[in-house]
């Protein structure tokens, strides 16, 4: 896996060699939002997810998404994974319902990813 921070940020030629080494057109990553921690190229999102609790991360601050570095605008960002799927944490779909949070995702993933 790989982890990507403010200070060790990743080009979009690193993520479309991870997309190519795994899926073909996409990566798997797990946000932590409040640590500002990015874990990329897994074959789950459960995988990213448990690493970083193991590390201290919370639940409620971890967030599945996809990149699809071949993919222009901002369809490049997918908000789908299982791990988002957190009634008990108001988040009834697969997606991340709540826009703030999506925003700051987006956000985030814009200041460590290199485009």
């Amino acid at each position: 896996m790989r982890r990507v921070t403010e200070s060790s940020p990743v080009s979009l030629d690193e993520v479309r060699a991870l997309a190519h080494g795994r899926f073909g057109d996409m990566v798997k990553g797990v946000v932590d939002l409040a640590r500002g921690v990015l874990l990329l190229d897994a074959d789950m999102h459960a995988d990213q997810e448990g690493d970083l609790l193991a590390e201290g991360s919370r639940q409620a601050d971890l967030w599945g998404i996809n990149l699809y570095p071949e993919v222009d605008g901002d369809e490049w960002l997918e908000f789908d994974s299982m791990i988002n799927l957190r009634p008990s944490f108001g988040n009834r779909s697969r997606g991340v319902d709540d826009p703030a949070t999506r925003a700051a995702i987006a956000g985030f993933v814009a200041r460590v990813v290199r485009r």
